[in-house]
């Protein structure tokens, strides 16, 4: 199956951090945590943000990090990003996730969010090898994602999977346009087996709404 979901991020992204305020306490409690250790784990830091998105991530971590590269694919997520004021040296830096212009060793944190259920599944284990390239000794990469049900329940329909067991899923824009997206949920257990067989997994959180993973 194919999916456009370049093009789908590209359109929400005026309106994509809405993701974050929605009126529920126990999403707020988990996102509010998670938000707590991760600016403890880029304390002078030298951080990657892939894919940055609007840059809800960034502007936490740029409290404690030394600096930000915000990366993304869409052009429009970054353009989001660059409306907030950061308190850490940052840079953009306009790229696909899997053919990142970085060279080796040259960052101590990579914050990847909410992409682990976009990407392919079966194209996982080259992604996270090539991230762990670009870190320093000691590096950790910290990723987020989500647990169903999905917040945007109301606004997608299941397709189907396919031989590798990717889910794809219709999403639609208020304005009625239709977008095929991989979207794939783990349970804990498929979270730990996933990251443990490529990393070191130095914590893992996994709540009612997000799981976070810290890797080494």
């Amino acid at each position: 199956m194919k999916h456009n979901m370049k093009e789908y991020y590209s359109r929400r992204a005026p309106d994509y951090e809405k993701i974050y305020y929605r009126d529920d306490e126990v999403r707020r409690k988990e996102i509010d945590g998670v938000a707590e250790s991760l600016k403890e784990l880029v304390t002078e830091k030298d951080v990657l943000d892939i894919p940055a998105g609007t840059g809800y991530w960034m502007e936490i971590m740029s409290q404690k990090a030394s600096s930000i590269v915000a990366s993304d694919l869409s052009i429009e997520m970054l353009n989001e990003t660059k409306k907030k004021r950061f308190n850490c040296q940052t840079d953009y830096v306009l790229a696909n996730i899997n053919q990142l212009p970085f060279a080796k060793n040259c960052f101590d944190i990579i914050a990847v969010g909410f992409w682990v259920s976009h990407h392919p599944l079966q194209d996982l284990p080259e992604l996270f090898s090539n991230l762990k390239k670009l870190l320093r000794p000691n590096g950790k990469i910290w990723f987020i994602d989500n647990n169903p049900p999905p917040a945007e329940f109301h606004i997608e329909k299941l397709i189907g999977k396919d031989e590798q067991g990717n889910v794809y899923k219709k999403r639609f824009l208020d304005d009625g346009q239709e977008y095929t997206i991989i979207k794939n949920y783990f349970t804990e257990k498929e979270v730990k087996n996933l990251f443990s067989i490529s990393f070191k997994i130095e914590s893992l959180t996994y709540g009612k709404y997000y799981w976070s993973v810290v890797a080494g």
